[in-house]
């Protein structure tokens, strides 16, 4: 049973139903005023910003509700590795515990369980031979929960919904990174590059698998993946190496995807994208979500470059939302203009951080919804 949550502010106005605006303002047409949208908060958030504290709201999904902001949803499968591995803390330090992760690596995290990315010690597969092990073991095509129940997805989300539904893509890369480590995919890239070319088609087929069970049985709006391959200095594979492997790949889920009418389709990739998004745009994600400022540039550099070949999601500096209000204002301005071409969403560019005061955060909202979300504005 879902929690009930009271709305601390009210629905931003509009003309329009959620899926509808959304659709229109990410293919470039005129809307009633902007998507309001956001893509969530640092776990500590909900035990230290007073106003989540006071209202229980302890995840994102309840966030959401508690704000009003526009609803959009999508629909996913198990698309990687299943089962899990079993999670068991190995050893454990004064300050920390070097758990095996349900992914089969060996990390290091704090005790206190405050936020932040585990260090990865080591990874389960480490050979071509640990791969064909974990590969028969948790890759299997046939297992039963890979079989999606349609009939239960039409009756959650009906073809005349009034939000946006999505249909998840998966993962090329970024899930092998996750099995690998980082370093150790930069080592296997050369030292095994049949194997991990195998993985990526393992994953390229669960997708594929996924997806012609849900398309054409229920209606989706946009796709979505996750890609996380890149950081400030760009992307941790060589490109060649991704032109090679990984388009051929994305290509075979465009052509699904646009047989079936969805031609809106955004990855997730943090960092410095720009040396691989024109391959991106090859292979047919044509959005950037939640786009990370500080690890790339200002939206704005992109949009201009790639004109309407490009949609992004997300843009707002994190960076500038914890610097003050005055800091906020001229951010927020900046992005005016992109808001007013479409194929724009602006919202915090990752999970907001704790280190922005809920009072700012406040002013950020109200100061977004007076800029973009009065109606007829834009």
């Amino acid at each position: 049973m879902s929690t009930i949550i009271i709305p601390c502010r009210q629905k931003w106005a509009g003309t329009m139903s959620d899926r509808e605006r959304f659709n229109r303002q990410m293919h470039y047409q005129p809307v009633d005023r902007c998507f309001n949208m956001e893509f969530g908060y640092w776990d500590e958030n909900f035990k230290t910003w007073d106003v989540f504290v006071r209202h229980g709201i302890t995840n994102n999904s309840d966030a959401d509700r508690f704000f009003n902001f526009d609803r959009i949803e999508q629909v996913r499968g198990i698309t990687g590795l299943h089962p899990l591995f079993e999670q068991i803390v190995v050893r454990e330090t004064a300050t920390t515990r070097i758990i095996r992760s349900g992914g089969g690596l060996l990390a290091e995290v704090p005790k206190d369980q405050h936020d932040t990315i585990p260090h990865f010690l080591e990874s389960s597969i480490k050979t071509p031979d640990d791969w064909k092990q974990v590969k028969a073991e948790r890759f299997s095509m046939d297992h039963p929960a890979r079989k999606v129940d349609v009939a239960a997805l039409q009756r959650a989300h009906p073809a005349n919904r009034d939000y946006p539904l999505g249909v998840w893509t998966g993962s090329m890369i970024g899930h092998v990174r996750n099995l690998l480590t980082f370093e150790g995919l930069c080592y296997a890239i050369y030292d095994y590059p049949e194997m991990v070319e195998d993985m990526v088609e393992t994953h390229c087929r669960l997708i594929e698998q996924f997806l012609d069970q849900v398309l054409g049985n229920v209606e989706f709006d946009y796709a979505c993946g996750w890609e996380d391959i890149c950081f400030k200095n760009g992307p941790i594979v060589p490109v060649p190496f991704f032109c090679d492997v990984v388009l051929p790949r994305y290509v075979r889920i465009r052509q699904r995807l646009h047989r079936h009418g969805i031609t809106l389709w955004y990855t997730d990739c943090d960092g410095d994208v720009r040396p691989i998004l024109p391959y991106l745009l090859e292979g047919g994600i044509n959005c950037l979500f939640p786009f990370e400022v500080n690890g790339c540039a200002h939206p704005a550099e992109l949009l201009q470059e790639y004109g309407r070949d490009l949609r992004i999601m997300g843009g707002v500096d994190k960076m500038s939302l914890g610097a003050g209000k005055e800091a906020i204002r001229k951010y927020l301005e900046s992005l005016t203009p992109l808001v007013e071409r479409g194929g724009y969403i602006p919202f915090c560019d990752h999970r907001c951080p704790p280190n922005v005061s809920p009072a700012d955060y406040l002013y950020y909202l109200d100061l977004k919804e007076s800029m973009f979300g009065i109606p007829g504005r834009i």
